[in-house]
């Protein structure tokens, strides 16, 4: 669900070194992955070795996908779409990735307290559907039903997902009980896939840009620009050699009733869009926990988002909404 973050991946000006001596810099790019722009920036030694390097890791990323989509059916594939529609008549049997990655959001929701809450489907999906409908038909947009909303809410706890760890299994005790895990899951799969990805990449899926190590065996940093949510241009340029750099903001995804714009990063407290920041940008060296991260601190205040950062060793940008930049004290510099 998140966020599509436009993201300048400005790259730095290639230098000559022994490891990457004769190599040349490569770009790939694919647009079915996570519903997002995935693009694969590194060095190879030719077109082909490193269309070989890119295709693999694409593929892990697609496999990812398809197992967290809650949208499509693939054939002979249980997915997270299977769970929502099975696991509340009984125990549904699914594939570890998925038990890893619920195992995952259950302490992300513990520890953002509830804020970034995977069971939270039943309202997304009533927003999903108003934003898609009214895209589809500008004329007669339209919000979620207030009650409709209300009554979504009752079912959003994420106690009532049971994970049997060794059984592989995912029950829900609440039959209404909907997962959406657009809020980790793109990201949680990038870091999987950086594990084994070549070191010397940097990998941005929807704007979650993770680098696997420096550029070239001279240490020369991988540059990547944050967007100025306000319009064109970047409010800064970060230097990294590993770690992720994600941002959420109220600038993607929206769609306008009666001339506001909603955006899709839903508060579970209100049930709508939030109005506390334009954007947030966190940087951490974990993948799967940037993204989460850049959602929860969203959703709360600076102070609270502060004492967040501090405990996952992570550092943050916040954009409020007259324009105004605050950083942490870590940021990168």
């Amino acid at each position: 669900m998140k966020r599509l973050l436009a993201l300048l991946l400005a790259l730095c000006l290639l230098s000559g070194c022994s490891v990457f001596q004769n190599q040349q810099q490569y770009t790939a790019t694919y647009l079915d992955v996570f519903d997002t722009v995935t693009t694969i920036v590194g060095r190879a030694e030719s077109q082909e070795a490193f269309s070989s390097q890119a295709k693999d890791i694409h593929d892990n990323l697609l496999e990812y996908h398809r197992f967290f989509d809650i949208y499509h059916d693939y054939d002979g594939l249980v997915n997270l779409k299977t769970v929502n529609e099975q696991a509340g008549i009984a125990p549904i049997t699914v594939d570890s990735r998925i038990i890893q990655l619920l195992l995952e959001c259950k302490r992300i929701a513990q520890l953002t307290d509830g804020k970034v809450n995977a069971a939270m489907g039943s309202v997304l999906k009533l927003w999903h559907q108003a934003r898609t409908d009214s895209l589809n038909d500008p004329e007669n947009a339209y919000l979620p039903d207030p009650v409709a909303l209300e009554e979504a809410a009752k079912h959003t706890d994420f106690d009532c997902v049971v994970i049997d760890e060794s059984n592989s299994t995912v029950f829900f005790t609440d039959p209404l009980v909907q997962l959406d895990v657009g809020a980790i899951a793109k990201g949680w799969a990038l870091e999987q896939v950086a594990k084994t990805a070549p070191e010397g990449l940097l990998i941005s899926a929807g704007g979650n840009v993770r680098a696997t190590g420096a550029k070239d065996d001279n240490g020369t940093a991988w540059k990547v620009g944050v967007q100025n949510p306000a319009g064109e241009g970047y409010l800064r340029t970060v230097s990294m050699t590993d770690g992720c750099l994600a941002t959420s903001g109220d600038y993607q995804r929206t769609y306008t009733v009666d001339g506001k714009a909603y955006h899709h990063i839903i508060d579970p407290d209100t049930l709508y869009p939030s109005q506390l920041w334009r954007s947030v940008t966190v940087y951490c060296a974990d993948a799967g926990m940037t993204d989460a991260l850049s959602t929860a601190l969203f959703l709360i205040p600076r102070d609270e988002g502060q004492s967040l950062l501090d405990q996952c060793d992570a550092q943050a940008l916040w954009v409020d909404t007259s324009g105004q930049c605050f950083y942490s004290p870590g940021f990168p510099q």
